[in-house]
């Protein structure tokens, strides 16, 4: 029993064959556990601020998706406000003085512009798909935006494309 109880002591690290403790700078590095706490704690802080920007970068992608949603809507609002029969006509019926959409695409623009921060990547297209500006005629907004995350730019950039469709009423 006591040459068995040896046995099993000497796989212990630290401990030599005989059961006596090794000596030396080693021996005394691998028995320290001093550190050990702060480099656990080190490694799961690194973990969980990876995880709360990589949410932060989400939710900052999502808001400008909502933003950019919201713009062309306002597009859509005043292309179908400002048809045939408005001073300001957009479209490409005759008696237009805008038939190309910039007003629409100025107006998505400028509402765009109060949510989201850099839009030198946005395209805004106008089009009506029944080709004219009268009353029941079809207009759709769309917007082409790439998105430049804040925090994780090693994932690169993201096409975000949003379109919203509506009705001309005047």
């Amino acid at each position: 029993m006591r040459q068995q109880i040896q046995y099993v002591s000497a796989r212990r690290p630290g401990l030599s064959h005989a059961g006596h403790r090794r000596s030396g700078p080693v021996a005394a590095a691998l028995r320290d556990e001093r550190g050990s706490i702060l480099i656990e704690t080190a490694l799961g802080f690194m973990i969980i601020m990876a995880m709360v920007l990589g949410i932060v970068e989400m939710s900052v992608m999502a808001y400008t998706y909502g933003a950019l949603e919201d713009a062309t809507r306002e597009g859509v609002r005043y292309a179908c406000i400002h048809g045939m029969d408005s001073s300001t006509c957009s479209g490409p019926s005759l008696g237009c003085a805008d038939a190309s959409g910039a007003n629409v695409v100025s107006d998505v623009t400028t509402y765009a512009g109060n949510y989201v921060g850099n839009l030198s990547s946005m395209t805004v297209t106008v089009s009506y798909p029944d080709g004219t500006s009268t009353a029941t005629s079809r207009v759709q907004v769309a917007i082409a935006y790439t998105y430049q995350p804040l925090f994780l730019n090693s994932l690169g950039s993201h096409l975000l494309q949003v379109s919203s469709e509506g009705r001309i009423m005047y």
